[in-house]
């Protein structure tokens, strides 16, 4: 049994909330990267800015060639009923990644205030669908 301090240093070590990445963003750290974990459609109609999208059932080693291996990634998906951010965070760790899960994903981040994007489109770099 572990204690309930590493309990919870082990749990920020995955997890990361709206207000650190906004934090991060602004003192121009990026080395977060946002993936819109959803469909390519979803990620078209409302995002977060600067995410892109791979749809966790996309995840593969071909399609995540051009990612960066120094890159800590954060997945998201709408927020607490789903667990598409959970499936890429799983998928993106087995190919070798640094990842961390976006808690409340899109939807909390909205209620924190925070912008989204609207219409942006198809992630054309991982979606030849749209």
């Amino acid at each position: 049994m572990i204690s309930q301090e590493a309990f919870y240093a082990a749990k920020l070590a995955y997890e990361v909330d709206a207000a650190d990445v906004a934090h991060a963003f602004a003192e121009g750290d990026r080395s977060f990267v946002l993936v819109d974990a959803r469909s390519a459609e979803a990620y078209a109609y409302e995002s977060i800015p600067g995410a892109i999208n791979l749809p966790h059932r996309m995840m593969t080693e071909q399609s995540t060639t051009h990612l960066s291996r120094d890159a800590t990634y954060v997945t998201f998906c709408d927020g607490i009923g789903c667990n598409g951010s959970t499936k890429g965070a799983l998928q993106l760790t087995r190919l070798g990644f640094k990842v961390k899960e976006l808690q409340g994903g899109l939807d909390w981040w909205k209620r924190d205030g925070y912008a989204t994007t609207r219409d942006a489109g198809c992630g054309k770099e991982v979606c030849d669908a749209c």
